[in-house]
């Protein structure tokens, strides 16, 4: 029996049609997040991975919902997907593979019920996004959208409560300083679709303009850009690692590895520099592996 197999019957997943159901969403994150898989696969106790495959599954496909083709056809799209996950949860059942998981996850982990809902409530903050006058902006942005949608995720692996709001600060610092990561180093992809994620008051602050960034330019500006940006990810980023102080001693290990990663993605992104108008930087396959070996070496504490 694989380690799958065990997980999904260590979470409670043993009718059959719901195992393919899981499979089916483990399948999908495997394929389009196969680093972040791996990582869960390796560090994650089994009663909890198949619930963290099934909401990364939920989070993709609501991303792809939101940023894929022209704004009406998003509009519906999300329209449709938003009606169906909530007659799937009025009715407790669902036509649809995904909502399915969905549903079952929601029941094993009733905590998450919230979470869903904030997300489904918010989600359209992404729909509205056509970039940033100002910084306030784009934090209005993580609390809008970048928050909820990571808290599908980080409700799986926070303490049973959070009555102080320490957890769910941590990890708003964590999400702000992937999500300036994310929008600094798709820099390529997003100019492909029309899409900009750093402020136009920054652009401004470093006589970098739209237009220079959409032709492939370098201004003279860029590159002490990017190193603001970067910096201020990283620092976000490094201040997040107090959440490793706050989960329970099965979700620690994913959890630092996740942030180091991120962070190793930085460094690659600002070593990159310019060049990110022309492709994402990855982190370096050595340091990732390094960082999952210890993970997995290291204890829960």
């Amino acid at each position: 029996m694989s380690k799958w197999s065990r997980s999904l019957t260590a979470a409670g997943v043993t009718d059959p049609g719901a195992r393919r159901d899981y499979e089916e969403q483990r399948r999908l994150v495997a394929r389009f997040r196969p680093a972040s898989y791996l990582a869960v696969r390796l560090l994650l106790p089994r009663p909890v991975l198949p619930h963290v495959v099934a909401m990364t599954a939920v989070m993709h496909h609501g991303d792809n919902l939101l940023d894929t083709g022209p704004r009406p056809h998003r509009e519906a799209a999300w329209a449709a997907w938003e009606r169906r996950v909530r007659d799937g949860l009025t009715a407790g059942t669902s036509d649809d593979a995904l909502v399915r998981t969905l549903l079952f996850t929601v029941a094993a982990r009733p905590r998450l019920g919230w979470a869903v809902e904030e997300y489904l409530s918010t989600a359209r903050a992404e729909l509205e996004f056509a970039g940033f006058a100002t910084e306030d902006d784009y934090q209005s942005y993580v609390d809008a959208y970048s928050l909820p949608a990571f808290m599908l995720v980080a409700e799986l692996l926070g303490p049973d409560g959070d009555d102080d709001g320490r957890y769910r600060a941590a990890c708003r610092m964590f999400i702000d300083g992937s999500q300036r990561l994310d929008f600094v180093n798709d820099l390529a992809e997003d100019l492909r679709d029309g899409r900009l994620g750093i402020a136009a008051s920054t652009l401004e602050k470093f006589s970098v303009t739209p237009d220079d960034l959409a032709a492939g330019r370098s201004p003279a500006g860029l590159p002490e850009l990017l190193d603001d940006q970067l910096g201020l990810a990283r620092a976000a980023l490094l201040e997040s690692r107090r959440l490793t102080g706050l989960v329970p001693a099965g979700s620690r290990r994913l959890v630092r590895a996740l942030i180091e990663i991120e962070l190793l993605t930085a460094d690659a992104a600002r070593e990159r520099g310019p060049a990110l108008l022309r492709a994402a930087a990855g982190p370096p396959k050595t340091g990732a592996a390094r960082t999952l070996v210890r993970a997995l070496l290291g204890s829960g504490g």
